[in-house]
């Protein structure tokens, strides 16, 4: 099985590869990715050791690249992606580009090509905030910030080349991930590594939006699943078993250090903050999947590696990082 992986020198998208070397080493694993800020060039090198191992450094944005990337590939996961939801709010066109047009890309070549499968990699943002209950995939779709609205015309992208031109698509929407490699710019690894650096905890509103957490190996194993088990044209939503509130997450990272909790920082809250999330999975639970780890467990081994591996995110917590961070915490009282 030759599998073209976009996205995938970045945090789900590596824990993937590494995933599916481990659990598929007659895979053959290529992936394809332009090295933003979001990814890391150390991973790949790591990578590159394993012979059924390729690197095609590429924007999803440059279509005769992308169409020279595919060729030859069984199957396409599309990973790569704008994804945090503040750089969304700061600057949305990049998420309007890399996501709606850099997935029509894929799509488009990988139809010519004659891809056997494609795997459009979502989130269960796309439902928007839930009151109650849990989102299933048939549910109607209410994004709310610009990075959500961008994947949702993703899936309905992906979708309409399934239906149009039978093109074997499938998606599969998770909850939060976490886990080593996340860059410090999201909730977990910036908590983490402030804790760690012993400053204070930028904690969005009352702290009690909650969230679906789900250890990032545990979406691996699902999208893996999906890929051998799933039924193009279907959707599988891929949610951990808790739901946690940012608050207690946040307490529970500075207990673990053993800091004061008043290192944290009530701010200003995001602009059209969605309350909760959570998913159904059961479809998902059909095909045999269901999360090995639990939240604590996951967080205990995403603290150990944060701590083990300062070198890797003290970089990235450098240069443009401190900028984006004045940017976005600025005149938050």
């Amino acid at each position: 099985m030759r599998i073209l992986v976009t996205g995938g020198a970045g945090f789900i998208g590596s824990n993937f590869v590494e995933y599916m070397m481990k659990k598929h080493p007659s895979y053959s694993m290529t992936v394809f990715d332009a090295l933003t800020y979001a990814s890391n060039p150390d991973t790949v090198k790591r990578f590159m050791k394993n012979r059924n191992f390729k690197f095609i450094k590429g924007d999803i944005l440059d279509m005769p690249r992308v169409e020279k990337a595919i060729k030859g590939h069984d199957w396409v996961v599309h990973f790569a992606a704008e994804t945090h939801v503040d750089r969304s709010i700061l600057g949305p066109a990049a998420f309007i580009e890399t996501n709606i047009k850099g997935t029509f890309n894929l799509l488009e070549a990988s139809r010519k090509a004659g891809v056997k499968k494609f795997l459009q990699i979502s989130t269960d943002e796309v439902y928007g905030s839930v009151a109650r209950g849990r989102s299933r995939e048939s549910d109607p779709l209410d994004p709310t910030s610009p990075y959500s609205a961008s994947k949702t015309s993703a899936d309905l992208l992906a979708i309409s080349y399934h239906k149009t031109f039978s093109l074997p698509v499938l998606i599969t929407r998770s909850s939060n991930n976490f886990g080593p490699r996340q860059h410090p710019e999201k909730f977990i690894p910036l908590f983490i590594t402030n804790a760690i650096e012993l400053k204070s905890l930028p904690l969005y509103g009352d702290g009690k939006n909650v969230r679906n957490w789900i250890y990032v190996e545990d979406n691996c194993a699902g999208i893996d699943t999906v890929l051998h088990k799933g039924v193009p044209g279907e959707i599988y939503n891929i949610g951990g078993d808790t739901e946690e509130a940012n608050l207690k997450v946040a307490k529970c990272i500075l207990e673990s250090f053993c800091v004061r909790e008043s290192l944290i920082k009530h701010v200003k809250d995001r602009l059209a903050h969605d309350r909760r999330y959570a998913l159904d999975s059961s479809k998902l639970k059909k095909l045999g999947w269901k999360p090995a780890n639990t939240f604590e467990q996951g967080l205990a081994l995403t603290i150990k590696w944060y701590a083990n591996n300062t070198n890797w995110w003290l970089r990235l917590k450098e240069g443009a990082f401190r900028e984006y961070y004045r940017k976005n915490y600025r005149g938050r009282p």
